[in-house]
């Protein structure tokens, strides 16, 4: 039998550069809402972000910490009689 490697084997892959912030398009994909409502929670200061210069980012480590507090406060309003 003849080994084949996959056509993958022979290229040299780089390692990828970490994503630290997310552009809105992509934090609204990522989070699953619409780009209106990630603009709206963004005005209220709902959302965090930060502004440098006219762009708006929205720090990939620090939306995970925020989803994360967001669905434990859902799961002890909603099952927890607390």
């Amino acid at each position: 039998m003849i080994g084949v490697e996959p056509a993958h084997a022979s290229v040299e892959t780089k390692p990828e550069t970490p994503c630290l912030a997310m552009r809105p398009r992509e934090a609204a994909k990522a989070l699953g809402i619409s780009e209106r409502l990630l603009w709206e929670w963004t005005d209220r200061g709902v959302v965090p972000h930060m502004r440098l210069g006219k762009a708006i980012l929205y720090p990939v480590d620090t939306l995970r910490e925020w989803l994360g507090k967001q669905a434990g406060t859902k799961r002890r309003e909603v099952g927890d009689p607390d």
